[in-house]
């Protein structure tokens, strides 16, 4: 009976699951390297009691991205992020104020700000992952602690980023006529560690003997579903499924990786930053996120249990043609794919070309 009361515990991608969820809704989680353990929370999402519980008699930090810290002129000691001492009586708006930058422009006169140097970073390394794995914004309060809570979700630092991804499983097919192509099949695929589920749409019957023609379409609820003018992606998605179509079959990898993988309330914030006038690889850099928080590694997976070994990836972005070689898959050709622009995304368009080195 123990032996199967052990087959019924948690494997490390279903405590990664538990802990994107714990930190979404407020919830501590308990993050551990080897014996070592903290209480991990969302600076985003934490409640003012909570918080204060975290920063009861000190030894709270507050870890940020060194994107984030360089924003607010914060000192980085530990390379990739800065580590800020919080005092037993934090507020949550003074949290707040740090983490989030849509007032930077109305309070620029923060701080002054003393980081923590010395100490061993790697749990609140460890934090700031699982917070942009669930998508907020990635800033968290870490506590050191010998003897955590129970009931709390504990997971390994080496369960957060894993070294290979999570196996996708492919769940169902099914035929999808769609205006692009009346003979069109869906295939979705769910990842083990709970993750957002991904989609093939495959346009007629594509040869596999021979480069499938491809697309890693990232989801765009925006500019996919609502039209929006301010990116080109609707009209990317549009043009793919129709050129498929017309030269006989081909597969679109539909990655439910919204706003460059920093999900879509985080875009939102990036949008009404960029309406304070900043381009979008600055509004992702002040809200702590790098230009491209994607893994086209996924795309590889897919592919591969769809039997494509080769592929003529229909794309703009060099990092997917470097990221599916690396993974195995042979890119044959880069066919471009320049549409959508507009007055609105002029601007857009050229920081993609001239930050993200987009090809043209």
């Amino acid at each position: 009976m123990p032996g199967a009361m052990t087959a019924l515990s948690p494997t490390g991608p279903e405590r990664l699951a538990r802990a994107r969820s714990d930190l979404r809704v407020g919830l501590p989680v308990v993050v551990r390297d080897g014996a070592t353990r903290a209480l991990v929370a969302g600076a985003e999402t934490v409640s003012a009691e909570r918080l204060s519980a975290l920063c009861e008699g000190g030894g709270a930090e507050l870890a940020l991205t060194h994107r984030r810290a360089e924003t607010l002129k914060i000192r980085i000691y530990d390379g990739d992020l800065a580590r800020l001492p919080l005092s037993p009586d934090t507020l949550p708006r003074q949290l707040g104020a740090m983490i989030d930058p849509a007032g930077d422009l109305a309070t620029p006169m923060k701080g002054p700000f003393a980081a923590i140097r010395g100490g061993d970073a790697t749990l609140a390394r460890a934090g700031l992952a699982l917070a942009k794995s669930a998508r907020i914004l990635p800033a968290v309060v870490v506590r050191p602690v010998s003897a955590p809570p129970p009931d709390l979700t504990e997971i390994a630092i080496d369960q957060i980023a894993p070294p290979t991804p999570a196996r996708l499983a492919r769940v169902v097919d099914a035929g999808l006529p769609i205006e692009a192509a009346v003979h069109t099949r869906l295939h979705v695929f769910r990842p083990g560690d709970g993750a957002e589920e991904h989609y093939a749409v495959e346009v007629g019957r594509p040869d596999r003997k021979a480069p499938v023609l491809a697309r890693l379409h990232s989801a765009c609820f925006t500019g996919d579903v609502l039209g929006s003018l301010k990116c080109d992606c609707g009209a990317q998605l549009s043009a793919a499924l129709h050129h498929m179509a017309q030269a006989g079959g081909g597969i679109l990898l539909y990655l439910n990786q919204e706003g460059r993988g920093i999900g879509l309330a985080n875009k939102m914030r990036a949008y009404a930053l960029q309406d304070q006038g900043f381009d979008t690889v600055e509004a992702n850099h002040r809200l702590g996120f790098d230009d491209d928080e994607r893994d086209f590694g996924l795309g590889a997976a897919i592919l591969r249990q769809l039997g494509v070994a080769s592929v003529r990836l229909m794309t703009n972005n060099p990092r997917k043609v470097e990221r599916l070689t690396r993974e195995g898959i042979e890119v044959a050709e880069r066919v471009p794919l320049w549409v959508g622009e507009t007055r609105f995304n002029h601007d857009y368009l050229r920081v993609k070309a001239e930050k993200s080195g987009h090809l043209t």
